[in-house]
């Protein structure tokens, strides 16, 4: 099949001597580069929300601000897959880093001065937005070429999301509280620039590219082919997009809503941190556990994943619910290891980007939906209502994804053996 494949060199030879199978050369920059990129993107909507609130700005002021951040990323993810085929994953991501740079450093500059013309926030979250979506489809196809173990690397990766999905906003909160937001984009910029210099440090050797002639529309069609032809693929994607809308959307607003009343904001704030606990040591728990059916190891660790909703639900203490959402954490953990390793390892890197871009679309993309219906159906059926669906909408995803053939029964791939690094 090789001789079937166009390959585009990089810039330098890929290494000859054996490499680690996760700490290479190689996997060091790119674990700074995307850490650094998570701590930034953790940060920015809590900065954005609490620093418009305290400057006067109401909530649906903040509620725009969020869909001009998000909705780009949302719309443009598919592109990015495209475009990163393209120009190679490493250029775009460099160029998402540069435009992220520049939208920090102005966003520091208008917060400095005092939001007084709102859709110059506007555009420069569209910016910041955009540029994600340019960088997310290359995240993926940039793990196998830089660690032989990329379940391993997924873990370490996975871990390192949690970490700073825990310490960006904290850190974010706390900057604002002392009326410093200007500070928390100068931090986004340098680290959008750590990324960007330890990005261009990679080398890749050989990076698989689609045969040079397609157009945009071609290449978008290419990869819905690709997407399509794997039962096990769009089979995820489909369930995934019901339990992103019934379940996993509205879950935080509604548990919020019943949670905050009932325990205080300081409660929910550590719930959610055992949350991040949970998902750091599922995380590690996947660099070591490699089973030979990775998505049905990881859908059977989904399965903890009602015990949350369940337990406020039926009004259980807040030591339990702690205990519940570390089980949870750590269910989701796994399976995002074992999900994104499955994506990374089973299809071809010619595609990979593009694949990436439709598995992203159809699964985040719903997201929103359900936390927008969240409010309406709290309204219509009661969080009770809303929670038990969300708790039963979860295990059948847990049920369905191990009764689904194609899923239950995908193979772990061989390990990667031809990831460059020093």
């Amino acid at each position: 099949m090789d001789d079937l494949l166009t390959h585009r060199p990089s810039e330098a030879s890929p290494a000859e001597a054996p490499q680690p199978a996760i700490w290479s050369r190689n996997f060091r920059y790119y674990f700074t580069a995307r850490s650094a990129g998570l701590l930034s993107w953790a940060m920015l909507p809590v900065a954005v929300s609490a620093g418009l609130l305290s400057g006067g700005y109401g909530l649906d002021t903040a509620g725009y601000a969020m869909a001009f951040l998000v909705g780009p990323f949302a719309g443009l993810v598919l592109f990015g897959g495209v475009l990163a085929d393209r120009f190679t994953a490493r250029r775009m991501m460099i160029a998402a880093d540069l435009a992220n740079l520049a939208a920090q450093v102005l966003l520091a500059l208008l917060f400095l001065h005092g939001v007084d013309r709102l859709w110059q926030l506007y555009a420069l979250l569209v910016v910041a937005g955009t540029a994600n979506a340019m960088f997310q489809p290359g995240a993926a196809s940039t793990v196998p070429l830089v660690a032989r173990d990329v379940q391993g690397a997924n873990g370490v990766l996975r871990t390192s999301e949690a970490l700073t999905g825990l310490g960006g906003p904290a850190l974010a909160g706390v900057l604002v509280g002392l009326g410093d937001t200007a500070w928390v984009m100068v931090i986004s910029a340098v680290a959008y620039g750590t990324s960007a210099v330890c990005l261009f440090a990679l080398r890749l050797g050989t990076v698989p590219a689609p045969p040079a002639g397609g157009g945009l529309w071609h290449n978008l069609a290419v990869g819905w082919r690709e997407f399509r032809a794997r039962d096990w693929l769009w089979g995820v994607i489909v369930i995934w997009m019901v339990f992103a809308v019934l379940s996993w959307g509205p879950q935080l607003s509604v548990a919020a809503g019943v949670i905050v009343p009932e325990h205080g904001a300081t409660a929910f704030g550590l719930l959610n941190c055992a949350l991040g606990a949970g998902t750091v040591a599922g995380g590690l728990l996947a660099i070591r556990y490699k089973p030979a059916h990775p998505l049905a190891a990881g859908a059977v660790a989904m399965l903890a994943y009602p015990l949350y909703p369940l337990g406020i639900v039926l009004g259980w203490p807040l030591w339990l619910l702690f205990a519940a959402q570390v089980a949870v954490g750590a269910g989701t953990g796994v399976w995002g290891v074992m999900w994104a390793t499955s994506v990374q390892t089973q299809v071809p890197g010619e595609v990979l980007n593009r694949v990436h871009a439709y598995e992203v679309a159809g699964s985040v993309g719903m997201y929103p939906i359900g936390s927008a219906l969240a409010g309406p159906a709290a309204h219509a059926f009661g969080t009770d209502g809303v929670l038990l669906l969300g708790a039963a909408v979860a295990l059948l995803t847990a049920t369905a994804l191990l009764a689904t053939r194609p899923i239950r029964t995908l193979p772990r791939a061989p390990e990667n053996t031809k990831a460059a690094g020093h």
